[in-house]
């Protein structure tokens, strides 16, 4: 399986994190990550939550929660002994090292990051890229429409007060992430199930 390393700035916008994963969920690819990153998401997912008006014990809680739930699904995501390889690949912010040292231990095939400035071609080992999230998530749909717009389906049916359809939150991934093509893609795919079902 087509395993990717998702990098924390593509997992900390909730609907973006959620699409992601659960198109990993109906076995469309493999997520791996460090405990660099999962750090890296409990911090910024609390400060979110702080911004947004929540306390300080409440935001750090619903973090927590959070990475719980993402490694207790995905219990042979977090790579583990990449910590050597830092500093291997000069790249221009010594900071993101732990991605590349992740996505080589993991065998991630891509890199899935809002950061690509940081991730050159030119400094990443073959046979590892680096993509947007629009893009990968593109590429991702095309493998297989009917299970990436299950795993849209899934999503619609946990949203409840407001209840969402799949229409809006693809519409949402168009307008909020800039994800045209896989929006264009899972859109085709609803129209072709509303055709078999009259």
């Amino acid at each position: 399986m087509f395993t990717a390393l998702l990098d924390t700035s593509v997992l900390w916008p909730s609907l973006q994190r959620d699409v992601l994963l659960s198109m990993a969920a109906e076995g469309l690819y493999r997520p791996i990550w460090s405990t660099a990153v999962l750090q890296e998401l409990t911090w910024a997912e609390e400060a979110k939550r702080v911004r947004r008006g929540a306390t300080p014990k409440k935001a750090h809680a619903a973090a927590e929660w959070l990475v719980t739930q993402m490694t207790q699904a995905f219990d042979d995501s977090c790579v583990q002994g990449w910590e050597p390889l830092v500093g291997s690949y000069g790249l221009p912010d010594p900071d993101d090292e732990h991605l590349v040292a992740a996505a080589v231990v993991g065998g991630a095939g891509v890199i899935v990051s809002s950061n690509l400035k940081d991730l050159p071609e030119d400094r990443l080992p073959e046979g590892i890229g680096a993509v947007s999230a629009a893009r990968f998530a593109a590429d991702t749909v095309s493998v297989s429409p009917g299970f990436a717009l299950r795993a849209l389906e899934n999503i619609a049916q946990r949203y409840q007060n407001p209840a969402r359809t799949v229409r809006e939150l693809v519409a949402t991934l168009e307008a909020r992430y800039d994800m045209t093509d896989a929006a264009t893609l899972l859109v085709a795919a609803l129209e072709r199930e509303e055709d078999r079902h009259g």
